[in-house]
């Protein structure tokens, strides 16, 4: 009896066919790979994000910083670049009666604006969250004033609050009240500019914080309402703490937008000068008139970084306030 001794495969072979697997992979390999991974993981994220950035810095960081060159020279539209004057552009402008005015004016607009704005931008995004019938109709209702064109506003709005002919002031007369000087009186004209601000930019407002809304937890209005709270409860003791991120982000772009107000004040009349007194003449109209009206870029350019200084001054303000907030309501919950 003789017994066959069995063959294994000998290293590399497969299934006895002679047929090789094929090389492994070097350790010179594996170590390029795993590095390639570890370069893509680390890096790649900043690459993403690197085409804002090259954007930003060609189209807001060079015009920033070279109008900060401008404003510290004698700068004509005609003669171009003239003498290195330093601060002085900055001591002429803050010296100049107009530019009180106007940041006068856009305090007063921008304070106008923004309060009645969010209450009654949270008031229509509680409405548009209700169960109501046609909804995505009256959602896309809102954003129609959006997508109007200033100039357009503004002739409606110019004819409402014309001074002797206005709709305003006979709806005043009718109820036997005094007429307005929609366009001699400040804080009248003020108002008239910070409707027509809110008309166009309350949809757009509305619908940030309706999608703030919907992002709440549902359970909670469902386990107040098992507890007895009612809609108005609801709304102030659920809603609005919810929703303080993105009032935040709201609160923070009006600021940014409502300082720099310049359509509605320039059309408000047919001279666009901020009216004949400066009633309401902004800080962006004043910047405007010196810039293309006198042809002093250097003067404009300083105006224009005082505005910037005021921006990040306010913007500063909503943060402190926001984080302040933020940190109580968190050592409440605690």
């Amino acid at each position: 009896m003789t017994t066959t001794a069995r063959k294994t495969d000998p290293p590399g072979i497969r299934g006895g066919t002679g047929r090789s697997s094929g090389p492994s992979p070097s350790p010179r390999g594996r170590n390029f790979g795993s590095s390639l991974n570890r370069w893509d993981f680390k890096y790649s994220p900043y690459l993403y994000v690197l085409p804002f950035f090259v954007l930003f810095a060609i189209v807001g960081l060079a015009p920033l910083v070279y109008t900060a060159w401008v404003a510290l020279n004698s700068w004509n539209l005609i003669a171009g670049q003239g003498d290195f004057v330093g601060l002085s552009n900055f001591t002429e402008i803050l010296g100049e009666s107009d530019f009180w005015k106007a940041l006068r004016n856009t305090l007063s607009i921008f304070v106008l604006t923004m309060v009645p704005h969010l209450i009654i931008g949270l008031v229509i995004a509680a409405a548009l969250d209700r169960n109501i019938r046609a909804g995505t109709f009256w959602r896309m209702s809102v954003l129609v004033p959006y997508v109007v064109t200033p100039v357009a506003i503004a002739l409606i709005f110019n004819s409402f609050f014309a001074d002797e002919s206005g709709l305003a002031n006979s709806i005043l007369t009718d109820l036997g009240l005094n007429p307005i000087g929609w366009h001699q009186d400040v804080l009248a004209s003020h108002v008239a500019i910070s409707t027509m601000v809110n008309f166009r930019w309350l949809g757009n407002t509305a619908l940030i914080l309706l999608a703030g809304m919907q992002a709440i937890p549902r359970d909670l209005y469902e386990a107040a309402s098992v507890d007895g709270a009612k809609v108005l409860r609801q709304f102030f003791s659920i809603t609005i703490p919810q929703l303080r991120p993105t009032m935040i982000f709201v609160i923070l772009t009006m600021t940014i937008g409502g300082l720099q107000i310049f359509a509605e004040p320039r059309l408000y009349d047919y001279q666009g000068q901020g009216g004949p007194d400066k009633q309401w003449l902004t800080l962006p109209l004043y910047i405007y008139n010196l810039g293309w009206g006198e042809l002093d870029f250097g003067l404009a350019s300083a105006a224009a970084w005082l505005l910037f200084l005021l921006i990040i001054v306010f913007a500063l303000i909503n943060l402190f306030i926001s984080t302040r907030i933020a940190r109580n309501e968190a050592r409440r919950n605690e």
